[in-house]
């Protein structure tokens, strides 16, 4: 399984703006930090703002900020958000007509969406703030004052 540049992107921002912490951060400072793409990073900050992590302030002095603590940010719950999890055609995440026509009686399905749910309830057990333990380590490789 690979996590898709999006998912990453997302959670690179949220590390990123909850090491600022008070400081406004903006889409420029994160995609230089990080040596990534400015437009998918304002396509990612977009999302993040519109589910509710982060929230954007326009205009000159404006910039980014996380929307609630880093202990209130659940990394099971965002990469729900982010990820498209469903790993084969036989597992919709939506109920819609499948192509297989062995589904829902092959037991690769069964055996996949047991492992889908393991996955994600581990993450279920972690937060934004358990990413932050290197904490000046990380401000510092980042270039974070």
């Amino acid at each position: 399984m690979e996590l898709s540049q999006f998912t990453d992107y997302s959670l690179r921002t949220l590390i990123f703006v909850a090491l600022a912490e008070e400081e406004l951060s903006s889409v420029k400072q994160i995609a230089t930090a990080y040596g990534i793409s400015r437009n998918h990073l304002v396509k990612v900050v977009h999302n993040l703002a519109r589910n509710g992590y982060l929230k954007t302030f326009k205009g000159k002095g404006g910039g980014i900020k996380l929307a609630m603590p880093p202990e209130d940010i659940n990394i099971g719950k965002l990469m729900r958000v982010t990820e498209n999890l469903a790993i084969l055609e036989c597992i919709p995440l939506k109920r819609k007509k499948v192509g297989c026509c062995i589904a829902g009686i092959c037991e690769l399905q069964v055996i996949l969406r047991k492992a889908l749910n393991a996955f994600l309830a581990e993450l279920d057990d972690v937060t934004l703030s358990d990413l932050l333990s290197r904490k000046s380590a990380m401000q510092k490789r980042l270039g974070i004052s």
